[in-house]
């Protein structure tokens, strides 16, 4: 590894919004079909070509699964053309597929990469999740605190009242004591349900999207994921590991884990500059949908460096096959 070029992040950039886009533009025959299967492997299969014409030595830290879970984009599967640096590489084909499926908000497609062994090996576990936007100071709020304690906290550093602050929470059954707490502060709940990358995502443009703060328990890749988003766009995320069983411990053992209790920050998630790029596959409150007219179709990507800070919105307009 110290024969790899260096980690060019501003000439792989637009490499990668080539890889996001291709993977939107897959699934856009699958929006609104029901057919959730079929919606991520179009998009898995597009990603995949689009990353193997990459100048680089990738590998999959977070992808679709163990290797025999997933045929492509595994965790551990080497893509690009090893030609370039060492990468990690991060990704979701088609984070949403039941959004995509229904043609509901939200459905993404996402990936980030890093140089060689800076992105946390999230096992396929659940994430305690609690993430808020840029500009405040460090532990403004934290895992420790009681749901209704990080909602005043947050209030306080704002300088508004509780119920001026609004908290994004996965719909689940395993959230109605937290969405009870929450409420009881008097604050407003924005419940989604699914896609929580973009859930995550939505803290850090507050005043675009409405959302102040995320809570909640969802998948550990995906907290990586957000916490590559949020290292460009600004913001704090934090994260806690949840272990069910034996399985998901040794799942965590295999991915060189050795502190289940550990509680990470954005910057031990995500330990070195990265490149981010998502494309709006379903319209949403971060990215506009892919949009059809006769003969085209139209995609908006959102392209960041963490290095730079700089956040691009791009649009690509393409002939519809």
């Amino acid at each position: 590894m110290a024969d790899s070029p260096e980690f060019h992040d501003r000439l792989l950039s637009l490499g990668l919004a080539r890889v996001s886009e291709a993977a939107a533009l897959a699934s856009a025959d699958f929006v609104g079909r029901g057919d959730e299967k079929a919606a991520d492997q179009a998009a898995v299969n597009a990603m995949r070509n689009q990353l193997n014409m990459l100048d680089i030595q990738g590998v999959v830290v977070i992808g679709e699964g163990e290797r025999d879970e997933a045929p492509m984009l595994f965790i551990g599967e080497e893509v690009g053309s090893g030609a370039g640096p060492a990468v990690d590489i991060a990704l979701d084909p088609l984070e949403g597929t039941t959004l995509t499926a229904k043609d509901m908000p939200n459905a993404l497609t996402v990936i980030a990469m890093a140089p060689r062994g800076t992105l946390l090996h999230a096992p396929d576990v659940y994430m305690d999740k609690l993430a808020i936007g840029p500009g405040f100071a460090r532990d403004t709020v934290t895992l420790d605190m009681p749901p209704a304690e990080r909602v005043h906290a947050l209030a306080r550093a704002k300088g508004c009242d509780v119920d001026d602050i609004t908290v994004c929470i996965l719909e689940r059954p395993r959230h109605e004591d937290l969405i009870r707490e929450v409420r009881s502060t008097g604050a407003a709940i924005r419940l989604i349900t699914d896609g929580d990358v973009a859930g995550v995502m939505h803290v850090a443009e507050p005043d675009l999207t409405g959302i102040d703060m995320y809570m909640g328990a969802g998948g550990a890749p995906e907290g990586v994921l957000a916490a590559a988003a949020l290292k460009c766009m600004g913001g704090q995320i934090y994260g806690r590991l949840q272990f069910r069983n034996d399985d998901e411990r040794a799942r965590a053992a295999k991915a060189g884990i050795t502190d289940l209790d550990r509680i990470y920050t954005r910057d031990e998630m995500v330990t070195a500059d990265v490149i981010f790029s998502a494309t709006g596959v379903t319209d949403g409150s971060i990215l506009p949908g892919m949009k059809r007219e006769p003969g085209w179709l139209t995609t908006e990507t959102l392209l960041m460096r963490s290095k730079t800070g700089s956040v691009r919105r791009m649009r690509y307009r393409t002939p519809a096959k």
